[in-house]
């Protein structure tokens, strides 16, 4: 992701760095915030403090060339640049405002796709354990899905398809971990209605397996026979080699009983 973005922003801009760095060299850098200083030498000094780590400065330099001049196209660039300063420096409430600003004020621009990346970046690095609240996860998710549906060219894409289908995961892992609750404590229709909403909503992921079980035994425990058994067929039908099968096969079993698609169920529409 930072090779491709920068690659872009060095080879185009090297020689603007370059010219614009020995115009004023000898300048006192406390005069910066009094006297107006050409757009492309804050420009050029901010790519070179990003050049040689020096991120803080290159937020200054940025910050500064955007402040002096809001209409240039050297602004244009150096506030995707101040995003992506703030995302290395792991400031990422900072990096998802300017990245927002970027989008908001250059809809058209040629880094619209990274800058919706950058904000799923932010938010996928906050997700927290599964236990928590998980409204980052959902952000991250909701960002990356914006890339890939708007610009499923771009070279950030296939990186934004895996980030989704780790934000997936985790949001049914999740959905899991609250259906676990409730059927450790009995409360089967409530363990249910989670566990739907992971083989409705999160079937690719790889808790789906889990939750087909899931509800098996909680349908088991309610007494209602045929769910159970479409539960146990849908699972061992879409994955035979599944530990969750073999678990689920048993409990059935012990039971007297046999998978069997009931076609009136849920499960068998979920699953075509």
């Amino acid at each position: 992701m930072d090779f491709l973005f920068a690659k872009r922003i060095w080879f185009g801009l090297a020689l603007i760095a370059v010219s614009g760095l020995g115009a004023c060299a000898s300048k006192d850098p406390s005069d910066l915030a009094f006297e107006e200083i050409p757009a492309e030498k804050l420009y050029a000094e901010g790519l070179v403090a990003m050049e040689t780590g020096d991120r803080k400065g290159a937020e200054k330099k940025f910050e500064e060339l955007d402040r002096q001049h809001p209409y240039s196209n050297y602004a244009r660039r150096s506030m995707i640049l101040t995003a992506y300063t703030y995302y290395k420096s792991g400031q990422f409430t900072e990096c998802i405002s300017a990245a927002e600003r970027f989008l908001t004020l250059f809809p058209g621009d040629e880094d619209v796709p990274y800058a919706y990346y950058l904000i799923g970046q932010s938010y996928f690095k906050q997700i927290p354990d599964v236990t928590r609240d998980q409204e980052m996860t959902q952000k991250a998710l909701q960002a990356m899905n914006e890339l890939v549906q708007n610009y499923p060219d771009s070279e950030y894409t296939s990186d934004a398809r895996r980030k989704i289908r780790v934000t997936m995961d985790q949001l049914a892992g999740k959905e899991m971990q609250v259906g676990r609750y409730y059927l450790e404590r009995k409360e089967y229709i409530a363990a249910i209605n989670r566990f739907k909403v992971v083989v409705t909503d999160y079937q690719t992921t790889r808790q789906v397996e889990e939750a087909l079980m899931r509800l098996a035994e909680a349908y088991m425990a309610l007494g209602i026979t045929h769910e159970a058994k479409t539960a146990v067929a849908v699972l061992g039908h879409n994955y035979p080699d599944s530990k969750w099968y073999k678990m689920a096969y048993s409990m059935l079993n012990k039971g007297g009983l046999e998978p069997e698609v009931n076609k009136g169920s849920w499960m068998a529409r979920v699953f075509g």
